[in-house]
């Protein structure tokens, strides 16, 4: 499975914000140990290093930390042509749907995130992280 994690999620487990942290490092160790493939967008890494820089008021360990998550997680870049669609999709937050559209032009199986509400609309399965491991969960069983 190709999953494309929203930065609230990395956030919860980089941050340890109760009482989301335990499902977001879920997320990241099911990552670790590649039993999915996880992407951010490029555009959340700056969101992330923002925040975690805000958090931890350093340049260096802050860097540290994003290159430990480059280890776990790909990359995808967003395209001109993702913001160009994501201004006509019926998706009403405009970062939320180009998120949408660069899923959906990089192959993702869904999108995996706190802020469901937002995806109503959308185009592509939206998980919050319960329901992503719950996916996991019900495969080990089967």
């Amino acid at each position: 499975m190709r999953a494309l994690i929203d930065t609230c999620i990395i956030i919860d487990a980089l941050q340890s914000r109760l009482p989301f942290k335990d499902n977001a490092q879920e997320i990241f160790l099911l990552a670790a140990n590649r039993q999915f493939e996880g992407f951010i967008t490029a555009k959340a890494s700056t969101d992330i290093y923002y925040l975690t820089h805000k958090y931890l008021h350093s340049d260096k360990e802050t860097r540290k930390v994003l290159s430990g998550l480059y280890m776990l997680f790909e990359l995808l870049d967003t395209a001109g042509i993702d913001c160009r669609k994501a201004i006509s999709s019926g998706m009403t937050d405009f970062e939320d749907a180009v998120m949408v559209e660069t899923a959906l032009r990089c192959g993702m199986d869904c999108i995996v995130t706190r802020n469901v509400k937002d995806y109503e609309k959308s185009l592509i399965e939206i998980y919050q992280p319960d329901e992503f491991l719950e996916l996991f969960h019900q495969r080990e069983i089967e």
